[in-house]
C-alpha cells in the first residue's frame, strides 16, 4: 500500500488455507470495491484479504457521508461480498463486517494479533458452513385468533429449523414498510449448515412452510456465514 490509500478488509482466514497441493492459493483475478485488487496481510498464523483503497472514496468518513447514497452504498455492498463469496468457495473464511477500514498494513496486523485467539475459534467453528435465511409473515388478516395462530407457527418453524442447523442467529423483525410484504415479520432468522446440509434444508423450510399455512415462509441464501462470524452466544 502507499501513503495515499487505506486498507479495505472483507475476510479472514487461517493462512494454512491459502496453500494446497499446488501451492499457494490464486487470488491474482479477485477484485474488491473500486475494481480495487485483492491481497493478503498476514499475522500471527491468520491472514485477511484485503484492498489498497482511496480514503476519499472508500474511508471511514466517505462511508459516513455516503449512508444516504443508497446505489453507492449498494454497489459497494455487492463489491464487498462478491470478494468474500469468491473466497469462501475456496477456503473457510470469516467474513468482515462492510466498511471496515484500517489506515494501514500495520493496523489490520495489530488487530489479528489481539483478537487471534477468538478469531481462529470462530474459524474453526463456522469456517467451511454457509448460512441461510428464513423469514415468516402473517398472511393478510384482520382476526385477532389468526395472527396468535401466525406468531404460534412461527415459533414452531423456528423450532423445527433449529433441530436442522448448528447454530441459529435472531436477528430484528422488518417493518412491513420495508419488508415489503404488508404484514409484522414474525420471524427473521439465519440458520448455519454444513455446506452439503442444503438440500435436507430447504426441504425441511418447503414442509414447515406446508405446515404453516397461516404464514408466508421465505428462504435465502446459501450464503458466506455473514450471521455467525462473530464468537457471541446469542443462539437461539
Amino acid at each position: 500500500m502507499s501513503e495515499d490509500t487505506v486498507v479495505w478488509a472483507y475476510a479472514i482466514t487461517e493462512h494454512g488455507h491459502l496453500s494446497g497441493p499446488d501451492g499457494e492459493v490464486d487470488l491474482a483475478w479477485l477484485t474488491g470495491v473500486g475494481e480495487a485488487a485483492v491481497r493478503t496481510i498476514t499475522c500471527s498464523g491468520l491472514a485477511a484479504l484485503a484492498s489498497d483503497v482511496s480514503p476519499a472514496e472508500f474511508g471511514e468518513a466517505a462511508v459516513r457521508a455516503n449512508l444516504e447514497n443508497i446505489d453507492w452504498l449498494d454497489e459497494v455492498a455487492r463489491e464487498h461480498h462478491y470478494v468474500i463469496d469468491a473466497a469462501a468457495r475456496l477456503f473457510p473464511l470469516l467474513p468482515v463486517r462492510l466498511a471496515t477500514v484500517y489506515p494501514g498494513d500495520a493496523d489490520l496486523q495489530a488487530a489479528l494479533a489481539e483478537q487471534g485467539g477468538r478469531l481462529r475459534d470462530t474459524l474453526r467453528r463456522v469456517g467451511g458452513r454457509v448460512e441461510w435465511g428464513v423469514k415468516a409473515t402473517a398472511k393478510p388478516t384482520a382476526d385477532r385468533e389468526s395472527m396468535v395462530a401466525a406468531v404460534n407457527g412461527a415459533q414452531a418453524v423456528h423450532a423445527g429449523l433449529t433441530a436442522k442447523a448448528t447454530d441459529t442467529r435472531l436477528h430484528p423483525a422488518q417493518s412491513p414498510r420495508l419488508s415489503g410484504a404488508g404484514q409484522p415479520t414474525l420471524l427473521n432468522a439465519a440458520y448455519l449448515l454444513d455446506a452439503d446440509d442444503g438440500v435436507s434444508f430447504t426441504a425441511a423450510v418447503a414442509g414447515q412452510a406446508t405446515s404453516h399455512p397461516e404464514l408466508r415462509v421465505d428462504l435465502t441464501g446459501p450464503w458466506p456465514p455473514y450471521s455467525f462470524a462473530d464468537n457471541d452466544d446469542r443462539g437461539d
